[in-house]
Parts: C-alpha cells; sequence; structure tokens
C-alpha cells in the first residue's frame, strides 16, 4: 500500500512575478501596431471592457468603441432588469458597505425583461458602435436567440469556469459546439486557465476566449472556493493551446486575459505570456465616463447563496480618454495604458502584437522593488 502519494503540484506565475527581457532591436513606439480582430470585427486598442454593470453602460460602450476598444453588456445585469438604470445603480452606490452585498442581491433579483434587451442593444448600435454581451451558460438557451435577433455582433459565453458543455438539472444541458454551430455571429468563451479546457473549447468552436479564474479586484472567488491560477501561467497554458490549434488547422483564436491587471505593465506581460488583448473591469471602473461613479462590484456578487464577489471604492481617477491615451499624471503607471503598450513594443522590437508571443520572459520577484527604496512607502 502507497503510503506517500505523490503531489500533483507546480509552479504557477502571476504579473508580480516576471519582468519582460528587452530585445536586440528596438523600433520607434510610433511604428507598432495595437490592432486585435474577433472574427470579421477588428478593434485598434486590444482593450475590451468587462461585462460589469459598474462599467459597461450603452454609453460607456459606445465611449471605449470611439476610442478603439470594445465594451461587454451584462445581459443579465442592471440594464436589463431596470427601466432606468441610474436609479438602480444610485441604490448600490449609496448602500453602506455592511449592507452592499444585501442590496445587490435584492436588486439583481428582478426579472430579466426581454424588451429592455433590445431596447440596450438599439441603444449602444444607435451610432454604429460594435455590440457585444454577455450571458452565462445556464442563460444562453435562453437569451442569446433575443439578444441575436436584435442585432448584437459578438455573443460572449461567461461564467467563473466555463467547459465545453454545462449540465444542469435546472436548465437545459448547454453543448457549446452546437451553440456556435448554429450562431451566425462570433462566439467569445471563457473564463478557462487549463491548456485541455481551453483545447476543448476552441475546437468546440470558440472565436475567441477569455483567461482567469478569481484575479480580479472585485472577485473573491479564490478567498470563498480556493480555485484559480495566476494570470501568468493561464495566459501561458491557453495560449499554448491556441498555438497547437494553429500549428494543425491553420486557425488563429484569440486569448483574451481578464482580471489582475492593474498597470500598463500588467497588459505588457499578458501580451508578452501569449496573450492578443485584455480585459479590464476595476481600471476602467475609475474613469469619470462608468456608470459605477469610483465603486465596482463583481459579478458574482449578487449570488443569492454564495456571493463570490464584493463592492469596492476604488474612486474617480480621470478621463477614459486620459486612462487609455493619456497624457498621465501618476508615475504608477495607471493611466496611458496604450502608451506603455507601444513603449514597451518597442523595448522589445516588436511591431505587433503577436509578434510579442515571442519575446522572453524571466521569473523576477523582485523587479519591482530593486533599487526602489526611496520610493516604497
Amino acid at each position: 500500500m502507497d503510503t506517500n502519494p505523490k503531489l500533483r503540484i507546480s509552479n504557477a506565475y502571476s504579473f508580480d512575478d516576471i519582468s519582460i527581457v528587452p530585445g536586440t532591436v528596438t523600433i520607434d513606439p510610433d511604428k507598432v501596431t495595437t490592432d486585435f480582430c474577433i472574427g470579421s470585427y477588428k478593434f485598434s486598442i486590444p482593450i475590451i471592457a468587462a461585462a460589469m454593470d459598474a462599467i459597461t453602460s450603452p454609453k460607456f460602450i459606445q465611449e471605449l468603441n470611439n476610442l478603439g476598444g470594445l465594451g461587454v453588456m451584462n445581459l443579465e445585469g442592471i440594464q436589463t432588469r431596470y427601466k432606468n438604470p441610474d436609479e438602480t445603480l444610485k441604490k448600490i452606490i449609496n448602500s453602506s458597505p455592511l449592507q452592499a452585498t444585501k442590496v445587490l442581491q435584492k436588486l439583481y433579483s428582478s426579472s430579466i425583461q426581454q424588451e429592455l434587451i433590445k431596447e440596450r442593444i438599439n441603444e449602444i448600435k444607435s451610432n454604429g458602435t460594435t455590440c457585444a454581451v454577455s450571458i452565462t451558460p445556464g442563460k444562453v438557451n435562453e437569451l442569446a436567440p433575443i439578444a441575436i435577433d436584435s442585432g448584437i455582433d459578438i455573443l460572449v459565453i461567461q461564467s467563473t469556469v466555463t467547459t465545453a458543455t454545462y449540465i444542469s438539472d435546472k436548465e437545459s444541458t448547454l453543448i457549446l459546439s452546437d451553440l456556435i454551430k448554429e450562431s451566425p455571429i462570433p462566439v467569445i468563451v471563457g473564463n478557462c486557465v487549463t491548456y485541455e479546457t481551453a483545447m476543448e473549447l476552441i475546437e468546440a468552436g470558440a472565436s475567441g476566449l477569455l483567461i482567469g479564474v478569481g484575479p480580479g479586484a472585485a472577485c473573491t472567488t479564490r478567498e470563498v472556493t480556493g480555485v484559480g491560477i495566476p494570470q501568468v501561467t493561464a495566459t501561458m497554458n491557453c495560449s499554448t493551446a491556441r498555438d497547437d490549434y494553429f500549428k494543425k488547422t491553420g486557425k488563429y483564436i484569440p486569448i483574451i486575459t481578464d482580471g489582475g491587471i492593474r498597470t500598463g505593465g500588467d497588459i505588457c506581460k499578458s501580451l508578452v505570456s501569449g496573450a492578443d488583448a485584455v480585459m479590464l473591469g476595476t481600471p476602467l471602473a475609475q474613469s469619470s465616463e462608468a456608470p459605477g461613479k469610483g465603486f465596482n462590484w463583481g459579478m458574482a456578487s449578487p449570488h443569492p447563496d454564495l456571493p463570490r464577489g464584493t463592492r469596492i471604492d476604488i474612486g474617480t481617477k480621470c478621463s477614459l480618454k486620459k486612462l487609455l491615451f493619456g497624457p498621465a499624471s501618476v508615475h504608477n503607471g495607471t493611466q496611458n495604458f496604450i502608451g506603455a503598450l507601444k513603449v514597451c513594443m518597442g523595448m522589445l522590437g516588436t511591431k505587433t502584437i503577436k509578434e510579442m508571443h515571442n519575446s522572453e520572459i524571466v521569473i523576477s520577484p523582485s523587479l519591482k522593488t530593486e533599487g526602489k527604496s526611496y520610493q516604497i512607502k
């Protein structure tokens, strides 16, 4: 009898554990390209706004699209439950820290209204904005047909952990490959963190993958359930699956690192780890255009039995344009994300995001503190 079973454990790395090695050639940052694509849709910056009610109102999505990015609306959130979402958002924002979770649970218990789904989609598309919406696997069979008929451009199927098959006694079984095969539009799927699941989702026909379980600032999944993999390792796992699939089929599926990103440096590390774009939540919630007015809360916060998110007070820091393009008025990397990305690409000698995937990474847990004693308070 084996009394000393082998432990199934390995090292995994987060943004603060690694650094990027500069290239042997440098390029003028003005000569680089930050484009990325989802299906036939092309965006000039690799920034996607998370489907969180404190961030992605129809107006915010339009603003981000005008700046070159993509916003995703939560089809099961405040926007589709209340005719006047601003009044509901005020109740969440004005609730005390002790009552916030109860208020969220109560407000999100109201029914989703089909007519509001169509109304919000029409609002987003009114000026030609690309419309993407997020639905959880358990609601896809019910809500996706309505959203597609209403004219969405991109469908996002998203939950804390997503697999190729979703089985439930409450809702009908969802086979992603069947849904994607029938979908007339690109389908982004997430979230996942392992090679095997990423490959299954890619082979099921996903047009893009969201990577990350529990790293978001407003998410407490890791504390509540203990589940998750640090983002650098998770991104590498899934991008390796993407690369292997590309070698076999010639079809390229973009990888999107979702959550845990705080600075321009984190964005650059995500892309060098294999991502084609990043999904941001809390950083965008700090913009003056965000409907949360300096607050943010996780998508799992309203869960009736096991909330895995919390409302956080982050404050309003600057405009969305300044956050993305500067000029930065702080030195900590939390403004001018695209400027930081272009400078990094110049240092690496990479003209495109795909070229960044070939850059070298080293493990360097002291990178942020080495020689910085006067900056650390």
